[in-house]
């Protein structure tokens, strides 16, 4: 698999020395609150061996968000489910470490993963779903050009309370267009 450099990220494959990293960040409630229900109930080291294996072997589509410098892992990005036939991917993003967070790490490995999708894989529309509370990631969507497309009303129950569910989606033709008005350098 090739790696997609920024500045300040690259795009890689995930490694077995990633375990650990993984393993810092999945039981976390402070990070894992804003992701999908997998991260309900605590992760075994056994689950994240699995989940690594199933990434190695490339039944997983997505890539390691690592420093460009070290390779060293903060995240990851992946296709949660991927529709060759229908040129849509659905991603889901996370930068397991709080220390790492509002560094423009997140925001500089969307637009290579957007590039990837749009450009070398021929997606005509990329989405994803988000919790209204977390502010932090729908700041980034909505900057990258995601639009709000519907709103699943009560759809989840976290924290004692049902939450809305926001659905978000990119087209490609949108995601030229950005790519025109702004220098490379700014994704």
């Amino acid at each position: 698999m090739p790696h997609l450099y920024g500045k300040k990220v690259m795009l890689r494959e995930y490694r077995d020395s990633d375990f650990e990293h993984i393993r810092a960040w999945v039981n976390n409630p402070k990070i894992t609150r804003n992701l999908s229900d997998i991260f309900l109930y605590p992760h075994s080291a056994e689950q994240t061996r699995r989940f690594m294996e199933r990434a190695s072997s490339g039944e997983l589509k997505g890539f390691v968000v690592a420093r460009a410098d070290t390779g060293e892992y903060l995240g990851q990005i992946d296709f949660t489910r991927l529709d060759l036939k229908n040129g849509c991917g659905e991603l889901g993003m996370v930068i397991g470490s709080e220390a790492d967070h509002g560094k423009g790490y997140g925001t500089e490995a969307l637009g290579l993963f957007l590039d990837f999708a749009f450009f070398e894989l021929r997606l005509n529309r990329v989405e994803l779903l988000c919790w209204p509370f977390n502010t932090r990631a729908r700041r980034l969507y909505e900057k990258m050009g995601f639009v709000l497309e519907g709103v699943r009303r009560q759809k989840r129950f976290r924290g004692g309370t049902y939450h809305d569910e926001l659905c978000y989606g990119l087209l490609k033709e949108e995601w030229e267009q950005r790519r025109r008005q702004q220098p490379q350098s700014e994704t």
